[in-house]
């Protein structure tokens, strides 16, 4: 049998399920485009300057900053998360050093990157808004309607 997870474990009937960050999943997905362009983008580039930079340093750099970003996509929900995220996208930014469009590519991914977490910061306060009045509400008609029985 599998091992089961910590919140398999904790789980019991009845337990409401644990909202996901929207801030979160915005930025997964930001950084998740940012890794296919990243990949592609180091093909164009290893296409282009092979004669003049040595391919493997051209596909390691790439492949590994491709990497990079998907890998900060599971620290996201940290602390400091949504920093390395603001790391990346500077790094991002600079790949315009190898190929000049990489510095439009990047500035456009960084503008939805703030995008992204401005919005998912603002939904999540107003989901968790919604969960708070939603939890008054039921705490203060739960006695009008009285146990349920089929």
């Amino acid at each position: 049998m599998a091992k089961m997870t910590k919140a398999q474990r904790e789980w019991r009937p009845g337990m409401p399920k644990k909202r996901r960050s929207t801030k979160v999943m915005f930025a997964s997905t930001v950084l998740l485009l940012e890794a296919f362009v990243a990949f592609f983008g180091t093909l164009a580039v290893f296409g282009l300057k092979r004669g003049e930079v040595d391919p493997g340093i051209i596909l390691g750099v790439g492949i590994a900053l491709s990497v990079v970003l998907v890998l900060a996509c599971a620290v996201l929900s940290k602390p400091w998360g949504i920093a390395l995220g603001w790391v990346l996208q500077v790094v991002l930014i600079l790949t315009g050093l190898a190929e000049p469009m990489m510095f439009i590519v990047g500035i456009l991914f960084a503008i939805c990157w703030w995008y992204g977490i401005r919005a998912g910061m603002r939904i999540d306060r107003e989901v968790a808004q919604r969960d708070r009045e939603q939890a008054e509400w039921d705490a203060a008609h739960s006695e009008e309607t009285g146990p349920q029985t089929p």
